[in-house]
């Protein structure tokens, strides 16, 4: 079985009304990390993935998820 993330990162910046270029600045990268992490191009490393919860103000749970895969 194949593992897959799925990430709440464009619907929970979407909600803030943020620019991908915002979220970059809030987090320290640039703009096109945000946009290959909205299209399942790139996995944020792990301290990436909490600067998002911590920006986010939630768990990191609630923007990453492990799916199994058929």
């Amino acid at each position: 079985m194949e593992i897959v993330i799925i990430n709440r990162v464009k619907e929970l910046r979407g909600e803030r009304a943020w620019t991908q270029e915002e979220l970059a600045n809030a987090v320290g990268v640039s703009r096109q990390s945000i946009n290959s992490i909205e299209r399942d191009r790139y996995v944020p490393s792990l301290e990436l993935a909490l600067m998002l919860a911590r920006v986010f103000k939630c768990p990191v749970e609630q923007i990453f998820t492990l799916r199994g895969k058929r």
